[in-house]
């Protein structure tokens, strides 16, 4: 029998990645379909007149597919092969079809429209009312009213979306894995020892001498110290290239059909363009909403820009290179300006920010505001990279962390949580298996920046959101909310790594063990808005181009469109989008964060605000705080809209000047 589908006598119930095969993999997700489809098709055709018969037994259906997902999208996604790819592409269009399948079922539809007309008899939880309403929402959403050819169309728009999104994924990661760049000994000049010994085992790695690599890791540092001009300007170029070199891997025909499919989507569910559609759920509800918190941010984030790039064109120029400051200049002159500004140094920080020690830092503040211990457990996990822990509280078992923090070939870019199991009761209470994925340069030891190390932080919060989560069903657990809600919880968490005591008990030389310098804890804190002009206009010209691309008709050449919206913001020249379209993988690797992008700066509104209630405790390990913020946060899922969520938390919204003062624009707006 297929190890997939046998119940895992396995410590915590963790998949035995050890017998995991790749062949097993296609013909266990054929048996999870088919056991799905007919428990599915059972509730259709059954009485169904409880929310037990209907809901809950929905709730239960999928329960081998989503043990088989679980594992091989992860999989899939830290550790990929050309045998895992291939199934991805395979997999896309039928996972499709079955949610298609499901949605279309009248029958279904019909069962779960008669429990919500009814549901005042129903004697329901509160719990149950809104998993009942979401059901039905996403139902509706789906197409379950379209009949014919307009139902017909849509699952065809919707397979092809998933076989789209699979290849713009794997153009990417082709794209970042075949580039480098071969450094001889001269050109290592003047790069600090880490960036030497990254580039060193980069190419170690691949049987070479020095080079650079389009690991994030490695190329921004680079950026950041190399005193040669041209080799930053041949690693900036194929960095921002990604996805755009012609041939196989190029992404910009696959961007250009999945809006117009989009497009169509929503068309044929009666909304006037999909940016409506998108986010009519969310917190933000239309389009206008979102585009007046950017521009809002655009004008003070472009004033301190300007401001910024004048004084980097400046030192630009004292070192005799004539014209323009560029893109591929902007991050070697702005880490000269802070060391020169703030006598800061990020190869005289990363020694005391280890990668165990802002691990143990992280554990830290999570025990003490909710109590959690982590304690190491052994593998074998997916890859040899991979630590695991196990999470508990007061001795009992919470849930099982997983972290894979090294950048690989094998790995897509950027960093990620997901959950091989998530949290329920139903059925039995299921504890989650929670896994945090970074791409960090590998060391002995690793040490990271100061930004590695937020965003270690910021995962984690997405874990915490999922660890702590404790609802009965499902459909509503975790990080299961509003998509401009859901960076709430990883944005909130990044503050605790700005706590002067967090740092002073943590941050700790690697080799020597003694604590970062009292002065240059004082320095990396005062710095904490340093180039906020350019990390928020590079964030912001992406979020307004992906809302763009959803309002209105569907650009016939996004890339004419991109450049359009970028022109009449006015971008500053040295300053490039953060994500380009043709690797803008947030918007075009699946519907995620399409038309949702902006959601990082919805939920850092309110991150803004709710540390700070934290901060009017007196404490930021406030224990009253912390309980509320998980009680009506971090456990509830989505058991309630977003927004009341929050309000049961914090007792009012917040406005954009948290945000505006975190990131010290107050004063430019």
């Amino acid at each position: 029998m297929n190890i997939l589908l046998q119940d895992w006598e396995t410590p915590f119930g963790l998949p035995p990645f050890a017998s995991l095969r790749d062949e097993d993999f296609a013909p266990a997700f054929e048996e999870a379909f088919a056991r799905a489809r007919a428990r599915i098709q059972a509730i259709a055709e059954g009485p169904g007149r409880s929310f037990a018969e209907v809901i809950e037994a929905l709730e239960l259906s999928e329960g081998e597919l989503d043990r088989v997902a679980g594992v091989f999208y992860n999989l899939a996604g830290a550790d990929s092969n050309p045998a895992r790819e291939a199934l991805m592409r395979d997999l896309a269009p039928k996972m499709s079809a079955f949610s298609s399948e499901i949605t279309n079922n009248k029958a279904l539809f019909g069962k779960i429209e008669t429990l919500w007309q009814g549901r005042e008899a129903l004697d329901l939880t509160p719990e149950q009312l809104r998993v009942l309403e979401l059901y039905r929402r996403m139902f509706l959403r789906a197409g379950a009213q379209l009949e014919g050819a307009a139902a017909e169309r849509l699952t065809e728009v919707k397979a092809r979306l998933a076989t789209l999104g699979t290849e713009f994924s794997q153009n990417l990661l082709a794209d970042e894995r075949d580039w480098f760049m071969e450094l001889d000994e001269a050109d290592l000049e003047g790069l600090p020892d880490f960036v030497v010994d990254t580039a060193r085992a980069a190419g170690k790695a691949r049987g070479l001498g020095p080079l650079v690599t389009l690991n994030r890791s490695l190329i921004v540092p680079f950026l950041q110290f190399s005193p040669r001009r041209s080799l930053r300007e041949k690693a900036y170029a194929a960095w921002v290239a990604r996805g755009a070199n012609g041939g196989a891997t190029d992404n910009r025909a696959i961007a250009a059909e999945i809006l117009r499919l989009r497009e169509e989507r929503a068309h044929l569910l009666g909304y006037e363009d999909f940016a409506r559609y998108k986010l009519e759920p969310e917190m933000a509800k239309t389009p206008e909403a979102v585009h007046d918190l950017l521009m809002r941010v655009w004008a003070p984030a472009r004033a301190r820009a300007e401001a910024d790039a004048a004084v980097l064109e400046a030192m630009l120029h004292a070192d005799g290179i004539a014209g323009p400051l560029e893109p591929w200049d902007w991050r070697y002159y702005s880490e000269k300006r802070r060391k020169a500004e703030h006598d800061l140094d990020e190869a005289a920080l990363k020694p005391y920010l280890s990668l165990d020690a802002m691990l143990a830092a992280m554990f830290d503040c999570a025990n003490r505001l909710f109590g959690l211990e982590f304690s190491e457990i052994e593998g074998p996990f997916y890859h040899p990279d991979v630590r695991g822990w196990e999470v508990t509280r007061a001795g009992g078992h919470v849930a099982v962390f997983l972290g894979d923090y090294f950048a690989r070939g094998s790995k897509r870019s950027g960093a990620w949580c997901s959950a091989m199991r998530s949290q329920r009761k139903l059925g039995g209470d299921q504890r989650p298996i929670v896994v945090n994925v970074c791409n960090f340069a590998a060391g002995a030891p690793c040490l990271l920046s100061y930004d590695d190390a937020r965003t270690l932080f910021h995962e984690f919060g997405h874990a915490l959101h999922q660890m702590l989560s404790d609802v009965t069903y499902g459909f509503i657990s975790g990080t299961s909310v509003a998509r401009d809600f859901v960076e709430l919880p990883s944005q909130l968490y990044e503050h605790w790594l700005e706590v002067p005591e967090v740092l002073e008990r943590h941050a700790r030389h690697w080799q020597s063990g003694a604590a970062m310098p009292r002065d240059l804890l004082e320095r990396l804190l005062a710095a904490g808005t340093y180039d906020q002009g350019f990390a928020t206009v590079e964030f912001l010209a992406s979020a307004l181009v992906d809302l763009a691309f959803h309002s209105g008709p569907a650009p016939a050449d996004p890339m004419q469109k991109q450049q359009e919206v970028l022109a009449g913001l006015g971008l500053p020249h040295a300053i490039r989008m953060r994500h380009a379209t043709p690797h803008f993988s947030h918007v075009f690797s699946g519907d995620g964060y399409s038309a949702g992008y902006y959601s990082y700066m919805w939920s850092e509104v309110m991150d803004a605000d709710a540390f700070a209630a934290f901060e009017e405790a007196g404490s930021a390990f406030d224990p009253e705080t912390a309980q509320r913020l998980e009680r009506f946060i971090l456990s509830a899922g989505g058991s309630e809209e977003a927004e009341a969520l929050y309000l049961r938390f914090r007792g009012r919204m917040p406005g954009v000047e948290a945000l505006l003062k975190g990131r010290g624009l107050l004063d430019a707006a």
